[in-house]
C-alpha cells in the first residue's frame, strides 16, 4: 500500500485516526484504565498493574503522551504519569461525534 496522503483529509479526521490508532493497542488501553481508576498520577507502579516489562511500558507511555492523552513530571529518575484532563475532554467530543452520526437507511448488501 502507498504512503498515506493525510494533507487531503482534514485535521479532525487525521486526528481521530492518529487517536483511534494509538489507543488501538490493548497495553495502551490498559494503562489509560489504571490511570483513569487511580485518579492521580501514577509514579513507577505501572509494570506491577500491567505485567510488561518496564521499556515496553516507557514505549507505550511515549506513545499517549506524544497524542497527548497523559502528560508526565520528571522528577530525577522518576517519571509520574497522570491523564491528561483537557485532551481526554477533546477525544471524548472527537469520539462522540464521529460515533453519535447514524447511517442512512440503506439496503444495499
Amino acid at each position: 500500500m502507498g504512503i498515506t496522503k493525510s494533507e487531503i483529509f482534514t485535521d479532525a479526521q487525521n486526528e481521530l485516526a492518529t487517536i483511534a490508532k494509538v489507543i488501538g493497542h490493548p497495553a495502551r488501553v490498559a494503562i489509560l484504565q489504571v490511570l483513569l481508576e487511580k485518579k492521580s498520577c501514577i509514579c513507577g507502579d505501572l509494570v506491577n498493574e500491567i505485567g510488561l516489562a518496564q521499556p515496553t511500558i516507557s514505549q507505550h507511555l511515549r506513545e499517549l503522551k506524544n497524542v497527548g492523552l497523559i502528560k508526565g513530571d520528571i522528577e530525577g529518575t522518576r517519571v509520574c504519569y497522570c491523564i491528561d484532563v483537557d485532551k481526554w475532554q477533546e477525544v471524548q467530543h472527537l469520539l462522540m461525534q464521529f460515533f453519535n452520526r447514524k447511517p442512512t437507511d440503506i439496503s444495499c448488501c
